[in-house]
């Protein structure tokens, strides 16, 4: 299987920079931000050195359904790097696999989908390689969202984990969801991957005021696993209590989960202090799906 890509190329050496957006089929301001960008650079914005890979839709089979997942079921940031015999998503994350381990930086756009909404952010696994890890403290802080979040490195089956194993400086980023299209999420991650290729010299661009937050940096295993955070105690209807930026305290409530005919209503506890940077917006929810997740602030380095 191959991915529809868009190559542009310098005529001197530098940088191989892969921009993906679409690993999941819901997913729609990366999408738009990387159709925007082979534009740009098809209109005679040259690179000055390097090589720049722009893929739209990883997961066109997704993104036809309007769903997370293809009709395999399976999840592409779980399946990485995936079987070329396999299934369709199998065989998808092959094909992305190799893409990651030709290039030797690599940006990831995500949002929160159809179920969440995601703070605006770009995260990356605090590898052991310290030379790594610097580039992609760089990258994110260049991609100039209001927060950076490095988590474990131990997560597997993702596009991040390819390129941890490659040794490829990698980050992903987040902004909103809810089965919107968010012009200003278009706009911030048009800019962001333009920011990076400044940053790493591929074209001529001044950065911007730095827009950057918090910084936060969490090695506790699971730390970024956002679909396993503060799971729904029964099937039912979430009501969230707080909002997507608020400040929370450990034991209060992000939410309820109330049962079909409102009888029974469970809260959803907070499990540390902090900022919450993810909110579940789609209201059903099944036992165990994921309401919110709380950046811990006293993780700050």
């Amino acid at each position: 299987m191959t991915l529809a890509f868009r190559q542009f190329q310098a005529a001197e050496a530098g940088p191989r920079l892969l921009v993906t957006g679409g690993v999941h089929g819901d997913e729609f301001e990366p999408i738009l931000a990387i159709r925007r960008l082979i534009r740009f650079f098809s209109d005679d914005n040259a690179l000055v050195c390097g090589r720049l890979v722009l893929v739209p839709v990883v997961n066109e089979a997704a993104f036809l359904r309007g769903h997370r997942c293809g009709e395999d079921g399976l999840d592409l940031a779980r399946t990485c790097p995936g079987r070329a015999d396999g299934s369709p998503t199998e065989r998808t994350a092959t094909a992305l696999a190799a893409l990651i381990r030709d290039s030797n930086h690599y940006i990831d756009l995500h949002t929160g989908g159809t179920e969440l909404s995601v703070f605006p952010l770009a995260g990356y696994m605090m590898v052991s390689d310290p030379a790594v890890l610097e580039e992609q403290r760089r990258m994110a802080r260049a991609f100039n969202l209001p927060v950076v979040w490095g988590s474990s490195s131990e997560l597997e089956g993702r596009s991040l984990s390819v390129a941890r194993d490659a040794g490829v400086p990698a980050i992903y980023t987040e902004y909103l969801g809810s089965a919107t299209r968010s012009n200003e999420g278009v706009e911030a991650y048009f800019d962001g991957v333009l920011n990076v290729m400044a940053e790493l010299g591929m074209i001529p661009r001044s950065l911007p005021t730095s827009r950057v937050e918090h910084v936060v940096e969490d090695t506790r295993p699971g730390s970024g696993h956002m679909q396993v955070s503060h799971p729904a105690p029964m099937d039912g209807c979430f009501e969230p209590a707080s909002g997507l930026g608020d400040h929370v305290e450990k034991g209060q409530p992000l939410g309820h989960v109330l049962d079909l005919l409102g009888d029974t209503s469970l809260p959803v506890p907070a499990e540390e202090s902090g900022r919450v940077i993810v909110l579940r917006t789609f209201p059903r929810v099944r036992k165990g799906d994921s309401v919110g997740v709380i950046l811990p602030m006293t993780h700050d380095p």
